[in-house]
This record gives structure tokens, sequence and C-alpha cells, in this order.
């Protein structure tokens, strides 16, 4: 019943869609050639080269001041307040780097010193070379005992 009392709104609107898709195809047909000639960066190429020398002259003049502009007036300026805080920034810095490298080559020679104090120390104390002694003679005993332990095993088998 819905579907009976709707049909024709539905049938007049569908009818309406393909009148407007229509209407857009025909304006898109006679308007592209217009927006493909005139379109792009190449476009825009080809008209300066049509122009005379003279005004493409003034205008590759124009865009380069108006691109070097900046430039040209941060060099010809004077030093600012942000020029001397960048420096003092700078500054800061490389001192900063230069302390840390300081310590850590005076923290290198100090351990090295100190190694070389107490490994000398070692050398010369009697004790700390008596129990290696001791505790070498064990291990080459233990070393003998089971080399002779294998070499009896492998006689009597």
């Amino acid at each position: 019943m819905l579907k009976e009392t709707n049909l024709p709104k539905i049938t007049e609107k569908e009818g309406e869609l393909a009148g407007l898709r229509a209407k857009q195809a025909e304006q898109a047909n006679t308007t592209q050639p217009v927006i493909d000639n005139f379109d792009g960066l190449m476009a825009r190429i080809n008209s300066l080269n049509e122009l005379p020398p003279m005004p493409s002259l003034f205008i590759f003049l124009l865009f380069l001041a108006i691109e070097t502009a900046p430039i040209f007036s941060k060099l010809m300026s004077q030093k600012g307040e942000y020029d001397i805080k960048l420096a003092m920034e700078e500054d800061a810095l490389s001192v900063l780097e230069k302390q840390q490298r300081l310590q850590r080559d005076l923290l290198l020679k100090t351990d090295i010193d100190l190694n070389e104090q107490v490994y000398y120390e070692v050398t010369k104390d009697e004790e700390t070379y008596a129990y290696k002694k001791q505790k070498a003679k064990d291990i080459l005993r233990l070393q003998t005992d089971h080399f002779f332990k294998k070499q009896t095993d492998i006689l009597k088998s």
C-alpha cells in the first residue's frame, strides 16, 4: 500500500535526477575545452613566453626581489637580541662540552693510576702470592689425579 502511493513520486524524482545528470554532462562537455586550455603551470609558462621581453624581464626581477629580500635584509641588519642570545647559548654549550670531556679524561687517568697502585701493591704482598701459589698447586694436583684416574680406567677396560 505504501509502495503504491509513493510509486508516482519515486518515478517523478528519478526522472528529475536523470534530467539533472544529463544537464551536468552537457555542461561539462561544453566547458571542458576551455578548462583544458587554461589550466596548470604549463599554461602559465606558455603565457609568459608570449609576453614581450621587457615585461617578462620585469616580472622575473620582481619575483627575484621578493624571494631574496628577507635574506638581504638579514645580512644587512645589525646583530639583534636574538643573535646575542644565540651566541651565548652556543658558547655555554661548547663550555659544557669541554668540561665534560676534561672530567672524563681526569676520571680515566685517576682510574688508571689507582689500578696501577693496587696491582703494584698486590705483586709486593707475600701473603697474596703464597695463597695464589698454593691454589695453583691444588689445581695442578687435581688435574694430575684426574688424568691418572682416566688413564687407569682406560687400561682396565
